[in-house]
């Protein structure tokens, strides 16, 4: 008959600390900084549940001379480890033995600093593993007037460990994995069960907030939207997660470092969720929430308009003007008012717009001309000396670069570029150069988040990891549906049944036909990811070719400008 396996409790979600297998660790060193040599013992347990499941130790010859003062703390003397092997060939094994265990070590921080440097000394990649240090674990659920002091003899006196530390490697580690195994029966006291847990415990987590757990005990282990809900009903804040009832549980018991967010926990009665198909549906749906809601605890809350754009004056002399309207034929959206403006200025300059801010009359001009007019960067249409006529090609120049048909301002730019550097006019041709690409930049962005909204329906379908299809219906640069077609279940039949039930979307004026900026470039990035195929569109999907041809060029500038800096 087969053992009836225990269900796991609420409190054990996640990878439960019974189930984890650690490695517990120690070295024994000649007193030198972390480097590529210098340690003289290794000692390692691998534990699992309680059980002893190996164990790894060696003498290591560090290369150079053990100080008497080490030696009479150690007991390691030079003769013992003169026929010892030297780290690099002792590395390659005990990485073997850690594998992808958790590692644990008491004063954590020596112990990895002299490991991870002595890989790097001799081209070994010391691994990326979650570490558990004892004496930090010990400060939080030992009070000191009960041990004293956290060293590992104190320690292990008070949980009765088996083995005496000796300053010898492999003693040290056997006692710290009864260290350990004390500190996790306290933890689990305090609702700590599964490594997740573990690492995020903090005491700053007051007991109210703790007791607040309960909170996410009806929410599901899958993916979403979740939010927080205040004594009024209100929104406090809104996040998204892979798994709801595991992230929220991070809340209570977690390593959550921001007073405010904290604060935001005190204050939450009731926390509401959304489940989603997948995570680029939890993301949308999480901006538009935001977006709803404005929740106080939100930082993206604080400025949810539609960025700024640049945009033609309607006059007889146009000049560009920073506007917060995404009207047709402006350029954006850029995050703040002083990008797009210093973008306005690159660009007027580049084509030979005028940037004075007075209306001028083609009948009766009566101004007076600027600096910029005297340095021939102006035309001076408001003294007369240049007609609308004569005034045009530069409007229709940066018409057609914002539309992506005209790429002649970029090369009027990058020509200017090149005369300072070619006149030795360094900082000058850096500051332009540093203009120019952010100006191909925004056109870059602006370009591709126009193409992708200008479409009435595309359908994507990406891997979802595990044999299946995330589907996304996206109508006018907005996620109107989102799916899942699991392993061995064929994609197009769901795809037709999110088309039919999909959001209607009903474009605006502008280049962005109504699409938040915000949510288009989440599903360009989601677009863009290796995998991801094109089910079908309304109509080809494609960017201007006279701006993403300069993608080489700012390419070539981005490593210029590194190695400006290297230099």
């Amino acid at each position: 008959m087969r053992p009836v396996q225990a269900q796991l409790a609420f409190d054990e979600l996640g990878t439960p600390l019974r189930d984890t297998t650690f490695v517990v660790f120690d070295l024994e060193t000649t007193g030198a900084p972390p480097g590529p040599s210098g340690i003289t013992e290794i000692g390692a347990v691998k534990v699992r549940g309680g059980e002893v499941l190996g164990e790894f130790a060696t003498l290591v010859n560090p290369g150079m001379v053990i100080p008497p003062q080490i030696v009479s703390l150690t007991g390691i003397t030079q003769a013992m480890v003169y026929d010892a092997p030297p780290i690099e060939e002792v590395l390659p094994a005990f990485l073997e033995f850690i594998g992808s265990s958790v590692l644990v070590a008491h004063n954590s921080g020596f112990d990895t600093s002299h490991m991870r440097a002595a890989c790097e000394g001799h081209g070994y990649v010391w691994p990326k593993l979650t570490v558990v240090c004892t004496v930090r674990l010990a400060r939080r659920v030992v009070p000191r007037d009960e041990v004293g002091r956290y060293n590992l003899t104190a320690l292990a006196l008070l949980f009765g460990a088996k083995t005496r530390p000796t300053h010898r490697a492999l003693d040290d580690a056997r006692a710290t994995v009864d260290v350990l195994h004390g500190l996790l029966e306290r933890v689990g006291n305090l609702g700590v069960h599964s490594l997740e847990e573990l690492m995020g415990y903090l005491p700053e987590v007051t007991v109210a907030q703790r007791a607040k757990r309960h909170l996410a005990a009806d929410l599901p282990s899958a993916p979403g939207v979740y939010l927080f809900k205040g004594p009024k009903d209100e929104v406090l804040y809104v996040g998204t997660a892979k798994d709801l009832r595991r992230r929220v549980r991070t809340y209570f018991t977690g390593s959550e470092n921001r007073s405010r967010i904290r604060e935001m926990v005190a204050l939450a009665e009731r926390v509401d969720h959304v489940v989603c198909a997948h995570a680029l549906e939890a993301e949308v749906r999480e901006l538009r929430l935001i977006s709803a809601h404005r929740p106080a605890y939100n930082r993206r809350s604080k400025n949810r308009h539609q960025g700024w754009w640049i945009g033609l004056t309607d006059e007889a002399f146009p000049r560009l003007s920073v506007v917060r309207l995404p009207r047709p034929g402006v350029l954006g959206p850029f995050r703040n008012q002083a990008d797009a403006r210093t973008t306005a200025d690159t660009l007027a300059g580049a084509s030979g717009l005028r940037t004075c801010t007075q209306r001028i009359s083609p009948r009766s001009p009566n101004g007076t001309p600027c600096v910029l007019a005297e340095l021939g960067r102006c035309g001076a249409p408001c003294a007369g000396r240049q007609s609308v006529e004569a005034y045009g090609p530069a409007v229709e120049s940066v018409s057609g670069l914002i539309a992506g048909l005209d790429g002649r301002p970029l090369h009027t730019a990058a020509a200017h570029v090149e005369r300072l550097a070619e006149g030795q006019h360094y900082e000058q041709a850096a500051r332009h150069r540093d203009e120019l690409s952010a100006l191909i930049r925004a056109l870059g962005r602006a370009h591709r988040q126009a193409s992708l909204a200008a479409i009435g329906e595309l359908i994507a379908a990406g891997p979802d990891g595990a044999g299946g299809w995330e589907l996304a219906v996206i109508r006018y640069g907005r996620l109107a549906s989102a799916g899942v077609a699991r392993r061995g279940v064929p994609p197009m039949p769901v795809v037709e049944a999110l088309v039919a039930s999909a959001e209607t979307v009903l474009p605006d004026p502008g280049p962005l036909h109504g699409a938040p900026p915000e949510e288009v470039g989440v599903l360009l990035r989601w677009l863009a990811r290796p995998g991801v195929r094109l089910v079908r569109t309304t109509r080809p999907w494609a960017e201007p070719a006279a701006v993403a041809g300069w993608q080489g060029w700012l390419n070539l500038v981005s490593e210029a400008h590194s190695l400006e800096h290297v230099g």
